[in-house]
């Protein structure tokens, strides 16, 4: 064997035959071991991949995995393979080392430059009546691929050897065999560079091969940074392995300055051309590359065979569709690093050529960071503006990373677009007296009514009714949507169509000021306007907020049920949308805690407060600001804690500094603390509050005369009630309230059947939406009113046990209130979890999800605890439990 020569005298090098071993750091991947396992059973299995990305051990771990390694035929191909006489020879010759039994009338190549065709056809007729397949590998494929003779040569040998040849063809290029036949027949397998990159548990192996410990954070974000290329894996670790802080070590990693800068350089950027290693070189400071983009950056027109040939070469550059290209991003820092090195001072240039081609490309988000990068800062807020991005920096996906880039712009940036941009960042952040300061100054530089102003105007407009927002200014926001909507008629239908945004966040703004104003019915118009703008992404946010405020109205006017349906599809859009809680005001929160509240489910309402205190941004809308203080004084009141709700509600009494006062706030404000006085035992203060403060409405006349009637004073309740129009046109919330009080009204100066009457319809009114609050609020008097009147309790029994309005049940007598039978048996520690999940509203999926339960075991829970309870429905068995004492 070893006296073997090739056909040019050399001799054969045994080495070329040999399986590589595997190290002890050796990650084994069974993910891809099953790909190729399974490829093998067709005629060709291809491992594509760049350098590094671990091709070659992938296979030679695989074949370790076999019955019969020794069976699979391996060669590893070198450059002066191309000569087919050569390949032939080292070809036959792995077959034989291999256990190949390769007769000898097959012959051997007798030229390196060529091999007789019927050699060829000998060795296909050979294999094509094997009963066993052979397996050849052919290792580093790419040194003959520019050699269509030897690709064509090995084609004709597979196609005819029939199923006697595996192939499995390891190479950085794509071999130029018919790979669409093959694919076309689906008997190709092919493994890419994709599938060769390392996942996170995978570099946690390799990480603990190495004796390395990085966080699970450390791991993914490596793995992150190095696109899963096994090789720059490998070699951060090695650098890695003598420090004591490994996390903090791989994270301020500078790549340029290392072992993988050099792998890199001489492996991918030095063995390009010239010409070809430029355009890497200039094009590292784009995220992505096209051909006319590249050219523009390199003043030449040899990019797009230059990008195909790069990406056909697996030189870490990738293709994604649509003629634009991508460098792998470790390769790209340090091609920026070496950029700055090789050519010094020219990246500014290049972002400037960078930015101008994307601008006039239409592609704003991506020139915008070249513009800055070029420090051209005045262009990049005029085109954001001329773009009407301005939208983008108030919500949206792209919110954060804009807001980022703009934050390192200078002061010296001038311009009312630069203002515009500055009064944005600061509105966003709540620096209204900043924002409007540099709205002022942009206003200004605005004069006329020339169409190159448009955008401009309408993006001054826009942030004017933002500032309106913040301020509680129901005018200055209706005139600044007036100048909006003009400014919208200068400009192009297809730019405005391009940014669903702007009317979204317009209108919700306009919504709210209006909601602030307690201009209900005009609030309502403009918030349901928001929600049907747009679906998309860049409109989650102001959908969230408009269906969050439209719960408000509804719950102001006194109807509870259409309010919860509203907040819940406002909590649905922000879940649906991605949209994280802290960037939500909690308005959706606040309604839902004070329908809880209303219906006595106060573990529910303090669920539902705690959601809506923990937003970012609820301590700087006004809106929710004052709803939040109103429901925490309610809240206090439900527990019995009248001086701490008066104590909260007179921090309503100063609204913040430059915000305009709200009616509806005042109002409820004054509601509030009147009840607090009734519940102290002060009726003349709690008679006193309402005048002070001016309070209208029904709710206020019946929280007027229940003081009143807490004073002695019966006509003058009777007085006030008479005032009101006998049909309440508000919704039960509201009501409720003002019947209760005129029953009591009536009872008080003894018209028994008119207060039965009243007290009656009461009930029926408050029992579809269950509201309890109310008949609590009632007091004393309303639980001795019933209990001499039984029959007006039966049916209501979904009333709360303090309410004392029970009906009467089998078995006891006319007069005598219910008697709650304990438990049949007492509840299990689960089934308790279960139950107090229950009463949060919860769904059995949300509650089996919370205790890492099935959702058939919380079923099973649930029967449980309504036999235990004698209940057949989730209200039931909450109500009896809370009867009981067991929530």
């Amino acid at each position: 064997m070893a006296g073997l020569l090739t056909p040019g005298g050399d001799p054969l090098l045994a080495v070329r035959f040999t399986v590589p071993d595997l190290t002890e750091t050796f990650v084994r991947r069974p993910r891809l071991v099953g790909r190729l396992a399974e490829g093998v059973r067709g005629p060709l299995t291809l491992v594509n991949g760049p350098a590094g990305a671990g091709k070659t051990l992938l296979v030679a771990h695989w074949i370790s995995t076999m019955d019969r390694p020794d069976d699979v035929a391996w060669l590893t191909v070198e450059p002066e393979d191309t000569g087919p006489g050569i390949f032939w020879t080292y070809v036959l010759e792995s077959l034989r080392r291999h256990g190949a039994d390769v007769p000898d009338d097959i012959g051997s190549p007798s030229s390196p430059g060529d091999v007789d065709h019927s050699l060829l056809t000998r060795l296909a007729a050979w294999l094509s009546e094997r009963a066993d397949p052979v397996v050849l590998v052919l290792d580093e494929f790419d040194r003959v691929g520019a050699s269509a003779e030897v690709a064509d040569e090995l084609q004709f040998v597979l196609r005819h050897a029939g199923g006697g040849l595996r192939l499995v063809v390891v190479s950085r290029t794509e071999p130029q065999l018919p790979l669409h036949r093959y694919r076309a027949a689906g008997e190709v397998a092919e493994v890419r560079g994709a599938d060769l990159a390392f996942v996170p548990g995978e570099t946690a192996a390799l990480l603990n091969r190495h004796d390395i410990r990085l966080s699970e954070d450390g791991a993914r974000s490596l793995t992150e940074w190095t696109g899963g290329w096994a090789a720059g894996l490998r070699l951060c670790i090695l650098a890695a392995q003598h420090v004591d802080d490994p996390d903090t070590f791989i994270k301020n990693f500078e790549a340029g300055q290392s072992t993988l800068a050099d792998f890199l350089l001489a492996e991918v950027l030095e063995a390009q051309t010239e010409e070809t290693q430029d355009l890497l070189l200039r094009s590292s400071i784009l995220d992505q590359i096209h051909p006319d983009l590249a050219n523009a950056l390199t003043g030449r027109d040899d990019a797009d065979p230059i990008l195909a040939g790069l990406q056909h070469a697996n030189a870490f550059v990738e293709a994604i569709g649509h003629s634009w290209y991508r460098l792998h991003p470790l390769f790209a820092e340090i091609l920026r690093v070496h950029l700055r090195v090789r050519l010094p001072g020219l990246e500014p240039e290049l972002h400037r050529r960078a930015a101008r081609w994307l601008s006039e490309s239409g592609l704003l988000a991506e020139a915008l960071p070249h513009a800055a990068g070029a420090g051209e800062w005045e262009l990049a807020a005029d085109r954001f503006v001329d773009e009407l991005a301005i939208g983008e920096l108030l919500t949206g996906l792209d919110a954060e990373r804009l807001d980022g880039l703009f934050a390192a712009m200078p002061p010296d940036a001038a311009g009312p677009a630069a203002c515009l941009v500055r009064a944005a960042r600061e509105l966003v952040r709540h620096d209204v007296d900043r924002g409007l300061d540099y709205l002022r100054r942009a206003g200004e530089n605005l004069a006329g009514d020339e169409a190159g102003t448009a955008a401009l105007r309408l993006s001054h407009a826009l942030l004017r009714v933002f500032a309106a927002r913040l301020t509680g200014s129901a005018e200055a926001a209706q005139a600044a949507a007036e100048d909006m909507t003009a400014a919208e008629l200068s400009l192009p239908a297809e730019r405005l169509e391009r940014h669903p945004e702007l009317p979204a966040l317009m209108l919700t703004d306009l919504g709210s000021a209006q909601l602030w104003a307690g201009r209900l019915d005009a609030a309502r118009l403009s918030l349901s306007a928001a929600v049907q703008v747009d679906d998309g992404p860049s409109t989650a946010y102001p959908r969230h907020e408009s269906l969050s405020r439209l719960a408000l109205i509804d719950l102001l006017c006194g109807r509870p049920s259409r309010a919860e349906s509203h907040a819940r599809a406002a909590v649905a859009e922000a879940e649906r949308s991605g949209l994280p809680p802290a960037a939500r005001t909690g308005v959706a929160q606040l309604v839902l805690a004070a329908v809880a509240e209303e219906r006595d489910d106060l573990a529910a309402a303090q669920t539902h407060l705690d959601q809506a205190t923990a937003s970012g941004t609820a301590s700087y809308d006004p809106v929710a600001t004052a709803g939040l203080a109103l429901l925490r004084s309610r809240i206090l009141l439900a527990k019995g804690h009248p001086k701490e709700a008066l104590r909260v509600l007179e921090e309503l009494k100063r609204p913040p500094q430059g915000v305009e006062p709200s009616p509806w706030v005042s109002d409820r404000a004054a509601l509030a603390m009147s009840t607090a006085y009734l519940a102290l035992g002060e009726p003349l203060a709690a008679a006193e509050v309402l005048v002070e403060e001016r309070a209208t409405g029904p709710e206020a006349t019946a929280a007027a005369a229940r003081a009143r009637l807490a004073t002695g004073d019966r006509e003058a309740a009777r007085a006030l009630l008479d005032a009101l129009s006998a049909e309440v046109d508000e919704g039960p919330g509201i009501a409720v309230r003002v019947l209760l009080a005129r029953a009591q009204t009536a009872d008080a100066l003894g018209d028994d059947s008119t207060a039965q009457r009243l007290v009656a319809r009461a009930l029926r009114t408050a029992r579809p939406e269950r509201l309890r609050r109310p008949f609590l609020e009632a007091g004393p008097w309303i639980r001795a009113f019933v209990r001499h009147r039984p029959a007006l309790a039966q049916g209501h029994e979904w009333l709360p046990e303090a309410a004392a309005v029970r009906g009467t049940g089998p078995g006891l007598r006319t007069g005598q209130e219910s008697v709650i039978e304990p438990v049949i048996e007492p509840l299990s520690e689960r089934e308790q979890e279960v139950l107090e999940r229950l009463a949060q509203m919860m769904s059995r999926d949300e509650i089996a999800a919370d205790l890492h339960l099935s959702v058939n075991t919380v079923k099973t829970h649930l029967k449980s605890v309504y036999r235990k309870l004698a209940a057949t429905r989730r209200g039931e068995a909450v109500r009896r439990a809370r009867d009981l004492h067991i929530l």
